[in-house]
């Protein structure tokens, strides 16, 4: 059966079309991925499937006995909401009949009253009827998957990992076909990763995602759309296959652009001869070469590996010594509970070392202690005179959005020493991090969420620091981005600490792992 069908769908950006003329569909149990790079505009087609946005030209159509559940990338929510208003919002029939018997059976619990038992009976017999209570089972094992137990908790209180987990329960809890995901994974922690890739990939529900996951991708998919030049492109197959596929088609299309070009300069030594010899010229052939030089040119996916200069490190880089950190919790005795506790540690050049931890560990916590951002209750951190910090935060603020691209970084540096003696202008490091003609000169302003991240480590990369701390530098960035990011960090000569729930990033880049435990010990 047909749950999505798209036609001829056409969105205008900033200075171009983002897309024009997509068309696709999706059956029951397919799962697909939407990849490109940032600012092609992957999360407006997902927001103008999802009805969010208005289509400049062209049909969205779903099936009406599907319904489609939407995990906007951006999490919209009232501070004052429970957990359990947020989660149940939808009017789904279903989840109407399952909320009334769950606040009948807290009624229950508040006190056994006769109007309270009436009530339990009636949403028992409703649960009868509809025969929910499967539904209501798989409903509460996501829910308890995801770590949602307080139901009453507000939303306001929540850190940015239990509101995507909050978020993404919504979504999947929905009694509908259809599930429309913008980056599902990011704020996750690896193990509700895990589940969730196990989730989709058993589920009967038809999946349309845009994710940078590698390993997620591969697991969960079985088509991919690639959103380039304005259009989107069909591959069969996971990640995998759409790679191979790829490299085949990129090798065919260099191939025949030697070829176009070997016969055009035989067109062109023909039309160094005169105005002769073009006069015997047929007009069809003539309008042949014409094609031909105005084609549209192949372009081959910019690769590169460079290494900077680099400030030296001296013989103490950075040093830890009993570093603790208690935040409170609930009503404790002693006043809260130990995020990190006792941790002592002395780093070396050249460390690579990541961070793993379930959401709440302590993971940004460290980071910040390191960064010189949060004081640990006791120990110390030392920094060795030498050491330059550069910090790469979650959620990075823009002061002034109406610099242009190339403006705001200058503001770091104007150009950038590379390991071989060469310089590059702040303008030539924009182009490798894929801020190339116009958009150096866009406000920051215009710029989508992963553009203003990536320019943000541009940024932070030309202040040319010897200590890196990244906090999760792969969130809403696109593929590309990220195997830029992979080659630049596996040619940094200083010391790497990061926290990601990227399995692939990680892999590549960390050497080895700080893990942070429940109890607030750290482990090697």
């Amino acid at each position: 059966m047909n749950l999505l069908s798209v036609k001829e769908l056409t969105k205008i950006g900033r200075e171009k079309p983002l897309f024009t003329g997509v068309t696709f569909g999706l059956d029951e149990g397919d799962k697909a991925a939407l990849i490109g790079r940032n600012g092609t505009g992957k999360s407006t087609l997902l927001n103008t499937i999802a009805g969010r946005l208005p289509a400049d030209d062209g049909t969205v159509t779903i099936n009406k006995e599907a319904g489609v559940s939407f995990l906007p990338q951006t999490i919209e929510f009232n501070a004052d909401d429970s957990i359990a208003s947020h989660i149940f919002r939808s009017r789904s029939p279903k989840l109407d009949t399952i909320r009334r018997y769950e606040a009948a059976c807290s009624a229950l619990e508040d006190g056994m009253t006769a109007s309270a038992q009436a009530e339990l009976e009636q949403a028992s017999s409703q649960m009868d009827k509809q025969d929910l209570w499967n539904y209501e089972s798989q409903v509460k094992s996501i829910l308890s998957v995801l770590g949602l137990g307080d139901l009453s908790r507000r939303m306001g209180e929540l850190s940015g990992g239990m509101v995507k987990k909050v978020a993404l329960a919504q979504v999947l809890v929905e009694d509908t076909k259809l599930l429309l995901l913008d980056e599902p994974t990011n704020h996750l922690d690896v193990t509700t990763i895990a589940w969730l890739q196990d989730y989709l990939t058993k589920t009967d529900r038809s999946v349309l995602m845009v994710t940078h996951d590698r390993y997620f991708l591969d697991a969960v998919c079985n088509n991919i759309y690639e959103l380039a030049r304005n259009r989107v492109k069909l591959y069969t197959g996971n990640y995998s296959t759409y790679l191979e596929k790829k490299a085949t088609e990129a090798e065919i299309e260099a191939n025949t652009e030697r070829r176009i070009e070997s016969v055009l300069r035989v067109e062109r030594d023909w039309l160094m001869r005169g105005p002769c010899a073009r006069g015997t010229k047929p007009k069809a052939r003539k309008q042949h070469d014409e094609a031909l030089i105005n084609r549209e040119r192949f372009q081959s996916e910019k690769g590169f590996t460079f290494e900077v200069a680099g400030r030296r490190l001296g013989g103490k880089v950075l040093e830890l010594h009993g570093v603790s950190k208690l935040f409170p919790k609930g009503n404790m005795a002693k006043g809260g509970c130990p995020v990190i506790q006792d941790f002592s540690y002395k780093f070396n050049k050249g460390e690579k070392i990541g961070v793993f931890g379930d959401n709440g560990t302590g993971k940004s916590t460290l980071l910040n202690i390191i960064a010189g951002r949060l004081a640990p209750d006791s120990g110390s951190v030392v920094v060795g005179l030498n050491t330059s910090l550069a910090y790469y935060e979650q959620n990075p603020t823009f002061p002034d959005t109406s610099l242009s691209v190339l403006e705001y970084v200058k503001e770091a540096a104007e150009v950038m020493q590379m390991n071989d003696g060469t310089t590059l202008s702040a303008a030539q490091f924009l182009e490798q991090f894929g801020f190339e003609g116009k958009i150096q000169h866009s406000p920051v302003s215009t710029l989508s969420g992963g553009e203003r991240k990536r320019l943000y480590l541009v940024r932070l990369l030309l202040s040319n620091p010897n200590f890196l701390i990244l906090d999760e530098p792969t969130n809403d960035f696109d593929i590309f981005t990220m195997n830029i990011l992979e080659s630049f960090l596996m040619g940094f000569k200083g010391c790497l600490l990061i926290v990601s729930h990227d399995r692939y990033f990680m892999d590549k880049v960390a050497d080895t792992l700080f893990i942070m435990e429940d109890s607030g010990a750290v482990s090697g």
